[in-house]
């Protein structure tokens, strides 16, 4: 709502009230902006407070909110505009909802880019986030659901905005003062990032392949779903909210552009990854599959398949990103993502670094069921052996709460089989595994972990069956499916097979580097010193504690056992410690 439309009244706004209605809004999770349109509210608010009420440039906005370069050109990017307009859309909106008599209100009218503050009739103003009566309540289901088909209150009668006479040295340094603090108020606090929002866009290369080019799009929604890593809309539009405890960035928002190609029997998909805020080009590919006189229905989830793990995974394109472009103390998504890198990565003392910034997001938001899963796994992998009973405990909570949480998350139910896993309940742990894998069939890292379990548990053939499936169609292979497909090996005596595959295991895992030292003793060759040296560089004590370290992962004695002899022809000189102790 704009001031100009209204008559004045006695009713008059101080700066006091102006800076509370800025933070009161800001914090109210009703209001739907997103972090970056929030800056700028703030930005415009705090240069009104400097005495700028003749409005900001749009170049300043650019350089000082929004990070643009000073080259920027606003006639040439309208990146300002479009900001500010969605931000103008998303406060009139709120306020059409929420309005209530007493409260100071923000506008930012149209033609240039300053807020003017100004105040219903008067009246007790209701707390904040309360809605008073029913209409309130009406507009407040109203909005939540449809803000366009909100119905407007009726207007109240409002005054002009308060102009602050302030000494112009007096300003100069009260601005500088304030911008500053504006900025460690805005950088300082924690970010708690959300999951990207994606949407996907596909046309056939000829018209008679348009039928197919839709059934694969539609296919490949359902997909992505599936991941949860992602949150799959028909717009690139995206809104956020604001936590009481923490600085909020909403999803980050991408466009998935793809164009479908038929020759012959084979299909194929040329694709782009487009961030929708700024219409940069991020990454562009191909993915074919070959017909072999298969049906168009097999043909597309294949296609799906190879898709949904390029742009859905952890590691895949769009993820990957999101890792790259958030600050590394930002809560929620952004956090959750870096330790299932690490956890993928397997260096224990990288993964214990991923703990505390889950705990953070598990205490702001309890109802996190990706965050609960994550922090499971992590307080298990930090541990980097056999888990002690009081150890496992928690993470067996957390993973059930984030089953209770989210039911249909493969995610939760990863993090289930890990922990009954570390519990010595292999079985159930294998029934979870599954259920993991029927919720989400493309997802890798399930296909993988459930692999590792199966291999421990002494079911050779379908643990590699598992692993080769996880590693199809993949840029980085899971790091647990190549192990497997490694030990296996050794399992089998191909000691070059074995220390081939332990040699393309891009992890930290000591596991992986015992590995390599003992296939390479078994070999007898020459370089089989230089791996022992490594592995004890790295893990000094291993020699009087490989029964603990290698205990956790449950293999079978006489893998146990041989990759002993490995060692031992290696150089190493291993206790003789039995396992009994270690279980």
């Amino acid at each position: 709502m704009h001031a100009e439309e209204h008559g004045a009244t006695d009713c008059e706004v101080t700066e006091t009230e102006a800076r509370a209605e800025v933070e009161r809004l800001l914090s109210d999770t009703r209001f739907h902006a997103t972090e970056r349109q929030r800056a700028i509210l703030r930005y415009l608010a705090e240069r009104h407070f400097c005495g700028h009420d003749d409005g900001v440039k749009a170049y300043s906005i650019a350089i000082d909110v929004l990070g643009r370069s000073s080259s920027f050109e606003p006639s040439l990017d309208p990146i300002v505009r479009i900001e500010v307009s969605r931000l103008r859309s998303a406060v009139a909106n709120y306020y059409e909802a929420f309005q209530q008599v007493g409260w100071v209100s923000i506008d930012l009218p149209k033609g240039k880019y300053v807020v003017v503050f100004s105040k219903a009739a008067t009246g007790e103003p209701a707390e904040s986030g309360e809605v008073e009566g029913t209409r309130g309540q009406e507009a407040e289901r109203a909005y939540s659901a449809t803000p366009t088909e909100t119905a407007m209150p009726a207007a109240a009668s409002v005054t002009r905005p308060k102009k602050w006479i302030i000494p112009v040295s007096s300003a100069a340094v009260l601005c500088v003062a304030l911008s500053a603090a504006t900025a460690a108020w805005l950088y300082t606090r924690p970010v708690f990032t959300t999951r990207p929002v994606v949407s996907v866009i596909i046309s056939a290369a000829d018209e008679r392949l348009e039928g197919e080019a839709t059934l694969t799009r539609d296919i490949l929604i359902t997909a992505l779903t599936q991941f949860q890593t992602l949150t799959v809309t028909s717009t690139d539009d995206v809104t956020g909210s604001v936590s009481p405890t923490s600085r909020v960035q909403s999803g980050r928002s991408y466009r998935i552009d793809m164009k479908y190609y038929g020759d012959h029997d084979d299909r194929s998909v040329w694709w782009q990854i487009v961030d929708s805020g700024s219409g940069d080009l991020l990454k562009a590919g191909l993915d074919r599959v070959e017909g072999d006189g298969k049906s168009v229905q097999a043909v597309s989830d294949e296609l799906v398949a190879a898709l949904s793990r390029r742009f859905a995974t952890s590691r895949g394109v769009i993820n990957s990103i999101e890792i790259h472009q958030n600050a590394i103390g930002a809560l929620g998504n952004a956090c959750i993502l870096r330790a299932e890198y690490e956890l993928d990565d397997g260096s224990p003392a990288d993964v214990a670094g991923t703990a505390d910034c889950l705990e953070r997001t598990v205490a702001a938001e309890p109802s996190n069921a990706d965050a609960a899963a994550t922090l499971s796994r992590v307080l298990i992998a930090k541990e980097d052996g056999l888990v002690p009973p009081e150890i496992v405990a928690r993470p067996l909570t957390l993973a059930n709460r984030a089953v209770s949480l989210a039911p249909l998350s493969d995610r939760a139910q990863i993090a289930l089989m890990m922990a009954q896993f570390q519990a010595g309940r292999i079985p159930t742990a294998i029934s979870a595994g599954n259920r993991a894998l029927a919720l989400n069939p493309n997802n890798p890292d399930a296909a993988a972990k459930l692999g590792m379990i199966l291999f421990a548990a002494g079911y050779w053939q379908a643990a590699a069956a598992m692993a080769e499936g996880s590693a199809k169609s993949m840029d980085v292979v899971p790091h647990d499916a190549q192990l497997v497909l490694a030990l296996d090996a050794y399992r089998r005596g191909d000691w070059s097979d074995a220390s081939l595959l332990a040699e393309q295991v891009n992890c930290s895992d000591f596991v992986v580097r015992a590995l390599r030292a003992a296939s390479l003793g078994q070999l007898g060759s020459d370089a089989a010193a230089q791996r022992l040296s490594q592995l004890r560089s790295q893990n000094p004590d291993f020699e009087s504690n490989f029964q603990r370290l290698i205990a956790g992962r449950r293999y079978q004695p006489a893998l146990v056992a041989s990759m002993e002899e490995g060692l031992r022809k290696a150089g190493a000189h291993l206790s003789s410690e039995g396992l009994a102790s270690a279980f």
